[in-house]
């Protein structure tokens, strides 16, 4: 009703009962008995004024009246029509409210009543319409997309507001950024907190969980997330299992980002009068369908078979939920909804478990490793290569893996000097968990190999062998996240030890080049001593060359370090010496066979070492990643 036209009735008997008094006061005392009878009440005139504006628009919309009215959408057809149907339906439950407080069994409140029902059932035919015709217009990503840039109207007595409500209600006046989704929302809060205000909220929810749940429903399928049980998933050829995590990895971030997402705006939105019936519309729409998506992981973590290489798609779906978990606990913030939350923290800490697990075996399975067969020339072992690309891709892991290790109970302290461990871990400054492992995984691999050194027949080979290996790990560690897990100690005291091994090689497996030569070679010789020096000379070059030239070195760096200090502590002085003494030799017969090598010679023949490549049959590793039964330690 107008206020206008309310204000006018309001006033009117008030100025009749006033004159009435003034002119009979001397005759008799005033009587609301007699009042009440001479005149209608203020509730019957109330009421009277609201049946005659109201039942002209409900009955024109009663489906049971005309075919127009069965067949056509008040929303849809007349906008500004369908704000007015929404204001009659609140001044007559207002009516009604006030005159029942007169006289409850008024023929008026029964026919007001009778108008109220015809009225809710439009407003239910309303709300199916919406929520079923629209469907495209209120998918989750239209909503989140409405949500970011535009409120929209917050309740009922917008109404009241002529101006205001424009432009929401009628659909000429929407505006270029309010589309088409934020006009359908505003509609359905309209009816919404119409018919909870008129105490038919159960008969709107029931229809509003019926519809929405369907499409909740519907979407967790399409994203390729059904309900598996643990047989199904313990039965599973990881191939099938590993396509189906994959398909939830997709899901679950547009599961939450959007889907759900949208869906809690929209509800937040609809029934944002109520907050006990957003809880349960809410709850009762997404819990299933949440507990589905949320609850897989655990499932895989619980059944699946292990193995250290399936730990990454662990680690691919403890990192969803944990970078997710912000948005979880956002969306299913209601008490009802504790179970999914609890669902996928369950998820969280399972996964972590069967991640520790994983590392376990992986450390156990490296234990037990037990190739014999030496890598030829002293190349890098595939034992190094796997190991190494497992820990960097666990790295890449390192923030949710530091929660995960963090969650462990604290491994026994290993009797081991920092000067080896190369991680300082004191109790008054403790290594991070994360670092100690990676630290103690390498530690582990370099055990190893120290032990296939020992297979070499030639020492030499042996500590080339170290220092390709170790310098592969290095260089591994520093270009990954492994650099920052570590630390720059780390890196330098196992540069050292590259250095040293290095040192080694050269030392055992050059020394007798470098002896052949006089350490002074300007000094003066007798011809036969410096015969003596050229053919000693000749033969252990020639020995050393032929036996190193098998030699491998992938690094380019420790290849060419190795190649200068060799050539810095050979060519030098064999140059001096053969410049010095080349020409009283050559005037000697056989003189060819006395001086074999010039300097351009022996400087061509280093450049040429270390770049053979490694024979594949003869280097391969025993190493698997399956789980082992006893830890052996580091030795073979």
């Amino acid at each position: 009703m107008p206020k206008k036209d309310l204000r006018n009735l309001c006033c009117s008997p008030k100025r009749s009962s006033d004159s009435t008094s003034q002119s009979t006061s001397q005759l008799s005392p005033p009587s609301r008995f007699s009042f009440s009878s001479s005149r209608p009440s203020f509730s019957d005139s109330v009421m009277d004024r609201t049946l005659e504006m109201a039942e002209p628009m409900i009955m024109k919309w009663d489906p049971n009246t005309t075919t127009f009215a069965k067949v056509t959408s008040l929303f849809y057809e007349n906008r500004r029509e369908a704000k007015d149907f929404i204001k009659c339906v609140y001044n007559l439950q207002k009516a009604m409210h006030f005159h029942s407080t007169e006289n409850s069994k008024s023929d008026k409140l029964v026919r007001a009543q009778s108008l109220m029902q015809i009225a809710v059932k439009r407003l239910q035919k309303e709300f199916y319409q919406i929520l079923s015709m629209n469907r495209a217009h209120l998918d989750p990503e239209s909503i989140s997309t409405v949500s970011s840039r535009t409120s929209i109207r917050s309740s009922s007595s917008d109404i009241d507001d002529e101006n205001d409500d424009d432009r929401v209600i009628a659909g000429e006046s929407v505006s270029e950024v309010e589309d088409f989704s934020t006009v359908v929302m505003a509609d359905l809060r309209l009816i919404a907190e119409c018919m909870i205000s008129s105490g038919y909220g159960k008969e709107c929810v029931k229809i509003y969980k019926v519809i929405r749940k369907s499409i909740i429903a519907e979407a967790i399928y399409r994203l390729g997330v059904e309900k598996l049980s643990s047989s199904q998933v313990h039965k599973m050829d990881w191939e099938v299992l590993d396509l189906k995590i994959k398909d939830w990895l997709n899901a679950v971030n547009v599961a939450v980002k959007t889907l759900f997402n949208g869906e809690r705006i929209l509800c937040d939105h609809v029934f944002v009068s109520d907050d006990s019936i957003r809880e349960s519309c809410f709850t009762e729409i997404s819990k299933d369908g949440a507990m589905i998506l949320f609850s897989f992981p655990e499932n895989v973590a619980r059944n699946s078979k292990k193995s250290p290489e399936k730990v990454f798609r662990l680690l691919d779906m403890y990192t969803a939920i944990a970078e997710h978990w912000p948005e979880i606990e956002a969306i299913f913030s209601f008490d009802s909804e504790s179970v999914v939350r609890s669902q996928a923290l369950t998820s969280l800490i399972k996964l972590g478990e069967s991640i520790r697990t994983a590392l376990a075996e992986f450390e156990i399975a490296l234990q037990k490793e037990s190739s014999k067969t030496p890598v030829a020339g002293g190349g890098i072992h595939h034992l190094t290569i796997d190991v190494m690309n497992y820990i960097i891709l666990l790295a890449d892991f390192s923030n949710v893996l530091s929660d995960i290790l963090a969650e462990a109970p604290p491994p026994a302290k290993v009797p081991l000097p920092e000067s080896y461990f190369g991680i300082s871990d004191s109790n008054e400054s403790p290594a991070p968990a994360i670092s100690l492992r990676f630290g103690w995984l390498i530690l582990v691999l370099l055990c190893k190999l120290d032990g296939k050194a020992k297979y070499y027949k030639d020492v030499f080979l042996a500590y080339l062998f170290l220092a390709n290996n170790l310098q592969y790990v290095v260089v591994k560690v520093c270009t990954s996240n492994l650099k920052y897990l570590l630390g720059e100690n780390w890196i330098t005291k196992h540069e050292e030890k590259v250095k040293q091994f290095a040192s080694n090689y050269e030392r055992l497996g050059w020394s007798h080049v470098i002896e052949s030569l006089p350490r002074e070679p300007s000094t003066s010789m007798a011809p036969n001593q410096v015969k003596e020096i050229f053919k000693r000379f000749n033969s252990s070059f020639a020995e050393a060359h032929r036996k190193h030239s098998i030699c491998v070195v992938p690094d380019s760096k420790l290849r060419d370090d190795l190649k200068i200090s060799i050539a810095r502590k050979i060519l030098p002085v064999y140059r001096e010496f053969y410049n010095k003494y080349r020409g009283a030799i050559v005037k000697e017969r056989h003189s060819a066979h006395v001086i074999r090598f010039a300097p351009e010679d022996v400087e061509h023949q280093l450049s040429d070492l270390f770049f053979e490549l490694i024979i594949e049959s003869e280097s391969s590793s025993s190493f698997e990643f399956s789980p082992s039964h006893t830890h052996h330690g580091c030795d073979e």
